[in-house]
């Protein structure tokens, strides 16, 4: 890696991060020696970059320091270009929207080199749309709910044809690759259950807040039935 690239990451990892942050865990993420750590701070301060702090305790950039604009090589941005077009295909509408106007904001940082590699990446970087709107329906509400931690209540179609009605917290959607499914605590039955976007008949969400408790959470409940690497999971909502 050379010097200038190191430096612009090492920019970026210093930005990205509220508090202090050790020349050992910058030096383990850029693959780098300690020694080296301190040499490009050194080179950055001397520089006119604002940093603040010192060896053994920790470094930070200061308060209101902005970066200059990003730049990115040929295969980030064919990873940008390629989970923007996941997030349209198979998003919710919101989603969609967002990932558009996210690539239009850096299509318009590029310089005319890399401009052109993106275009070159988008005639055959292919993302087939599997039936996004009923896949990904309600996706907007069901993050709005788990944003400010509101109940749900759904219509829902069990895998057997049968209705049936649940008040939820929800916690989290999962892909499973044609499949989103909502994850949730149902008050029902006092215990985690998933439910296929695809099969809920109506949403609502209530204005009523659910409690936020630490022995419920999406990644307890992941960790406690599957690997999310696996197949979509079988409908658990009865």
């Amino acid at each position: 890696m050379r010097k200038a690239e190191r430096l612009f990451q090492l920019l970026t990892l210093l930005r990205s991060r509220r508090r202090v942050i050790t020349a050992q865990v910058m030096a383990e993420c850029l693959e780098v020696s300690e020694r080296t750590i301190y040499r490009d701070i050194q080179a950055l301060s001397l520089s006119g970059v604002p940093i603040e702090g010192e060896a053994g305790v920790g470094y930070r950039l200061k308060p209101g320091y902005s970066l200059p604009p990003i730049m990115f090589n040929e295969e980030e941005l064919e990873a940008l270009l390629l989970g923007a077009r996941m997030v349209r295909r198979w998003g919710d509408s919101e989603l969609g929207k967002a990932a558009t106007t996210a690539l239009d904001k850096i299509r318009a940082t590029l310089p005319d080199q890399a401009h052109h590699a993106h275009l070159r990446s988008s005639e055959w970087m292919l993302v087939p749309d599997y039936s996004q709107g009923e896949n990904a329906r309600f996706g907007d509400l069901i993050r709005t709910g788990v944003r400010e931690h509101r109940i749900l209540h759904i219509d829902y179609r069990r895998a057997d044809g049968e209705p049936s009605q649940r008040r939820l917290w929800p916690l989290g959607m999962v892909y499973w690759g044609t499949v989103w499914t909502l994850v949730g605590w149902c008050e029902l039955r006092g215990d985690y259950r998933q439910f296929r976007l695809d099969r809920i008949v109506q949403l609502q969400l209530l204005e009523e807040n659910y409690p936020q408790r630490d022995d419920i959470s999406l990644q307890k409940y992941l960790a406690s039935v599957c690997d999310v690497s696996q197949d979509p999971p079988v409908d658990i909502s009865a």
